[in-house]
Formats: structure tokens, C-alpha cells, sequence
């Protein structure tokens, strides 16, 4: 008997394992949709006829989506049943799959990417719901490891398999892809998860108020941050009743925690010392995994002149110690303390942010090689015992609600990564840029030699202006840039406090009994 194992507790079969298999797989396939268009974005754009602000929503539709549906997926679940709500889902997104290969107007792929945002967020959670309750708590460990691996890879992987894809064949192949992993999907469950009857009474007790206020709340707040700065927020009717949509839903779904016999979902969980420290950092997570994902090919793309493709491989770098370190997580998880690991985790995604604060206009893909590896480290070491610490912070009846809200928690921060990247951008920009061209005094000597020789070498002033125009523009978008990871640097730090809210894993000895 493992050392780690309780008296009386059964190894989980091979049915339990091809389970967690499916769940693992289902939720690297919603995992990696979510970034596999941004890479393909500008084509996929001209050939549905959509604008640049317009593409934009077929990125942002999937996420709002995703987010809504996460944390339902644990009252979906009790509703329809394990099996049942899995097979739905998949089905489901594999047909709304073939809808965003096959579009051809905006409106039809906006709607497709909905349709995916719904049924492949419902597939995440339930990942972890299937490993909470089919595996004994001394292998859950290893579940966890696998999960892990799709919340961090699947993020990574979108952007250089979409670019791949719509280089060597078409974009189309980055939603057609999804076809014969699905149904491979769908063989596991049907094999690996026994029949449940559905148990459509719950309709009736169902927590109205909070199902939609969670719609209208999570809906409104998620578009609201993923649009407010293109938007000019405020300035915009547009914003402001998406503001009061939120506000009203987020006051349903309280008065649903207040009323409800059993809410949608147990808001209640965040008072939890450890789970509410949990959801905060598993947000804090999703800024880094999803803030560094995309501001670190927007600087190859805009100032190293990289390629989609070529900008994917340098992030899918801090997935190389994913792989490497997986096979060895369950045994740290069961040896290593959780305050040192997740604090070891967070200082080399300090490190790694800071690492990039030292970027200059000259910086290629090179200069990312050390941080990403760094990163990699640090995001594996933290989010492997999130994942851990936030299964044991529940009972088992409450699995699938703390999934939920785990899950809803790391997409929320990535959706305020890419809100306060905008409005940093846009901010940051222009005082660099201003600041740059009042040190350019017009009656000093060095300015008028410089703009003389411009002048004589690009045959115009109006071309040597336009050089300089561009060459203010690149240094204070460089050092917007750098501006984003000193930022980001200060979010760990004020994360990392929360640590010591964590309560100690059983280390080499029987898992904790459930509470």
C-alpha cells in the first residue's frame, strides 16, 4: 500500500483513469479554442468581411460565453447528469465547430464561437469534478498534474497551432480540428462514465435569480472589460448599459445566495480561508498565463516584425517545463510543502517579469528565451497546487461548485489582463510619446543636425520627419511594453501574501478526510 494511501481506499481502476482522461481531453480542447483564432484573426477577418473592431468580437463572443457557463457547469451537472451533460456538450461543440469552419458572414461565426463558448466552457470544470470524485485523494494528485497541464498548454498551443494551421492549409482546419478529437471524446465518455438519470425535479427548486444574474452579471461585466477602452468606456451608451446589465445581475445573483435553498453556485465557498485565497491567486494566474500570452507577440509582431507563427513558438516556450516537470508534480505535491511551492512559484514569475523589463527596441525572440523558461517553472509549481488545494478546500458534494468557481476565477483574470492591457497601452503611449517629443527642442543645434541628416539621406525633411515620427513611436511603445511587466510585477506581490491563508497538504501521509 502507497504510503500516501488511506485504509480501505481502492486504487481507481481503469475505467476511473479513461474518466479523468476524457475530462483532461475535453477541457484541452475548450482550453486550446479559446487562442487558437487569434493567430488566424486578420484572414479570417477578410474573408467573412468583418473590420478590425468587428473581428474583435469573435474572440471576445467565445470568451464571455466560456465564462458565463463555467460556473453553472456544477448545477448543469446535478441537473442532467454526469454523462449526460458531458456528451451534450461535446456534441455541442463539435457541431458549433463545423459552424465556424463553415461561415461565411460575421454574424454566423459570432454566433458559432457563442455556441463553442457555452458548450466547451461546460467542459472544463467538470475535468476537475471527474478527478475529485472518481479518483481516491492519494492519486488525485496525479489528476491534477494532467489538468494542469491543459489550463496552462491549451493557452499556449492555440496560438502557434492556429498560425500553423492557416499557413500550411487553412484557418478553417483550426475549428475542423475539433471534429476527430471529439469523437474521441465522445467514445471515452461513453465507455468511462456510467449513466445517470437525469434529475429534471431540480428545475423546479432551481435557483432562478442566480442563473440569471450570473448571465447578466458575468455577461455584462466580461464585455464591458474586454470593450470598455475601444469603447472610450463611459463616453459610450453602449458600456454604460452594459454596466447596469452587470450591476442588476450581480444583485439577482446575491439575492439568489440570500433566498435560494441551494444557489446556483456557493458563493459562500470564497469565505473559506483557503478557497477564497485560492480564487484570488487562480485570477492572479490567469493574468500572467493570458496577459503574457498576448503582450509578448505583440511586441515581436510590432516592434521585432515577427510573424503569428513565429511569435507562437516564443510562447509556447513556458510550456517546455510543463512537460518536462509534469510526470514528477505528484510527487511534489505529496512531499513539497504548498507555502514553498507556490511562494517559489510566484518569485520566479516575479523574476520572469522582470527579466522583460529590460526590453529595448533592438530585443528579438531571443530575449524572451530565459523568462519564458523561467515562467513556465513558476506557472506549473503554483497552478499545480491551486489545483489541489482548491478540490481539498470543499467537501466532495461541493466538487463541482468549487470547480466552477476555481475555473470562472483564472478566465475573469484573464479577461482583466486584456482590459488593463488596453487601457495601459492607450495611457502609457501617449505620455511616452509626448514626453519624447517635448525633450526634441526645434532650435536645438543636435535636433537640427539630426533631422539635416535625415533629411540628405531619405532626399526630404518631410521623410526624415516621418523616421522620426516612427522612431518616438517605437521607443515609447517599447517602453509601454515594459511599462505592462512592472505592473505585472507589483499584481504577484500584492498576490503573494496570500500564501500563508493556505492550509498545509499532507506531505507523505494520509490525505486529509473531506470537510
Amino acid at each position: 500500500m502507497s504510503p500516501a494511501q488511506n485504509v480501505g481506499e481502492q486504487p481507481a481502476s481503469t475505467a476511473d483513469w479513461l474518466a479523468v482522461a476524457a475530462g483532461t481531453l475535453g477541457a484541452m480542447m475548450a482550453m486550446l479554442d479559446i487562442s487558437i483564432v487569434n493567430s488566424a484573426l486578420p484572414i479570417i477577418q477578410g474573408e467573412i468581411g468583418a473590420s478590425g473592431t468587428e473581428g474583435t468580437w469573435i474572440a471576445t463572443s467565445f470568451i464571455v460565453a466560456e465564462i458565463v457557463i463555467i460556473p453553472l457547469a456544477g448545477w448543469l451537472q446535478r441537473l442532467f447528469g454526469l454523462r449526460n451533460f458531458l456528451l451534450i456538450s461535446t456534441i455541442g461543440f463539435i457541431a458549433f465547430s463545423m459552424v465556424c469552419g463553415m461561415a461565411q458572414t460575421l454574424t454566423v461565426m459570432i454566433a458559432g464561437r457563442i455556441g463553442q463558448g457555452v458548450t466547451g466552457g461546460a467542459l472544463i470544470p467538470t475535468a476537475m469534478t471527474i478527478i475529485a470524485t472518481r479518483l481516491p485523494r492519494y492519486q488525485q494528485p496525479v489528476g491534477n498534474s494532467l489538468f494542469g497541464a491543459t489550463a496552462i498548454l491549451g493557452p499556449i498551443m492555440g496560438p502557434v497551432l492556429g498560425g500553423w494551421l492557416t499557413e500550411n492549409i487553412s484557418w478553417h482546419y483550426a475549428f475542423f480540428l475539433n471534429l476527430p478529437v471529439g469523437i474521441a471524446l465522445l467514445i471515452l465518455l461513453l465507455v468511462a462514465l456510467p449513466h445517470e438519470r437525469p434529475r429534471f425535479d431540480l428545475i423546479g427548486e432551481a435557483d432562478w435569480l442566480g442563473v440569471f444574474g450570473l448571465i447578466l452579471g458575468l455577461g455584462g461585466l466580461t464585455v464591458v472589460l474586454e470593450e470598455g477602452e475601444r469603447e472610450q468606456w463611459f463616453e459610450s451608451s453602449t458600456i454604460i448599459w452594459l454596466a447596469i446589465t452587470a450591476a442588476v445581475g450581480f444583485a439577482l445573483l446575491f439575492a439568489g445566495q440570500r433566498l435560494a435553498k441551494r444557489p446556483v453556485i456557493r458563493l459562500r465557498l470564497l469565505l473559506d480561508r483557503q478557497f477564497g485565497a485560492v480564487f484570488v491567486m487562480a485570477m492572479m494566474v490567469g493574468v500572467v498565463i493570458y496577459g503574457t500570452s498576448y503582450v509578448i507577440p505583440q511586441f515581436l509582431t510590432l516592434i521585432a516584425q515577427y510573424n503569428a507563427l513565429q511569435s507562437g513558438k516564443i510562447v509556447l516556450l513556458s510550456g517546455i517545463p510543463m512537460v518536462l516537470m509534469m510526470p514528477f508534480m505528484p510527487w511534489a505535491i505529496r512531499n513539497v510543502p504548498i507555502h514553498a511551492a507556490v511562494l517559489l512559484g510566484l518569485t520566479l514569475l516575479i523574476i520572469s517579469a522582470y527579466l522583460e523589463t529590460g526590453l529595448t527596441a533592438s530585443s528579438q525572440g531571443s530575449d524572451f528565451v530565459d523568462s519564458q523558461l523561467i515562467r513556465g517553472v513558476g506557472t506549473i509549481c503554483v497552478m499545480m497546487y491551486l489545483n489541489q488545494a482548491a478540490i481539498r478546500s470543499v467537501p466532495m458534494s461541493l466538487a463541482s461548485d468549487a470547480a466552477g468557481l476555481y475555473n470562472a476565477a483564472r478566465n475573469l483574470g484573464g479577461s482583466l489582463a486584456l482590459a488593463g492591457i488596453a487601457i495601459v497601452q492607450d495611457q502609457r503611449l501617449w505620455l511616452h510619446s509626448r514626453r519624447m517629443e517635448e525633450g526634441l527642442r526645434a532650435n536645438s543645434l543636435d535636433v537640427q543636425n539630426y533631422v539635416d541628416m535625415q533629411a540628405q539621406a531619405l532626399g526630404s525633411q518631410e521623410a526624415a520627419y516621418r523616421v522620426i515620427e516612427q522612431n518616438i513611436h517605437t521607443q515609447a511603445l517599447t517602453m509601454t511594453f515594459t511599462d505592462l511587466f512592472w505592473i505585472l510585477i507589483v499584481g504577484i506581490l500584492c498576490t503573494a501574501p496570500l500564501v500563508f491563508f493556505l492550509r498545509p497538504l499532507p506531505q507523505s501521509a494520509a490525505p486529509v478526510a473531506a470537510h
